[in-house]
């Protein structure tokens, strides 16, 4: 998928998880080994580390199941990058995944957990 494509679709999911109740914290955070498209927090306050996934067809699989052991590992290294860098008290986290499989939107909160990846 090319950059704009998945910058248009991160955009969807953005605004898909504003009209939620989250709240933008920071987008594309990268580091070494790992990024996260999207941090945001939910109206309790917990962090939410967001994937972005998507396919144009179920062909191979759906979006959501494209996010291996590997990729989750990578994502919680980034994460736990992003929490050295917190000031204050740790808030609760989680880590969620957008997946868009053909268009339709699908958020999976809680997807997994670090201690999974």
């Amino acid at each position: 998928m090319s950059k704009t494509l998945g910058d248009a679709f991160e955009a969807r999911a953005l605004d898909y998880l504003q009209r939620q109740r989250m709240r933008l914290v920071a987008r594309n955070v990268r580091c070494r080994g790992g990024e996260i498209d999207l941090v945001m927090t939910d109206e309790r306050g917990a962090l939410v580390f967001v994937e972005v996934r998507a396919r144009s067809s179920r062909r191979f699989a759906d979006a959501a199941a494209s996010v291996g052991a590997a990729k989750r590992g990578r994502i919680v290294r980034a994460a736990q990058h992003y929490l050295t860098t917190w000031r204050g008290a740790l808030p609760a986290c989680r880590f969620d995944v957008i997946a868009f499989d053909a268009g339709r939107i699908r958020w999976i909160p809680d997807a997994f957990r670090a201690d999974e990846s």
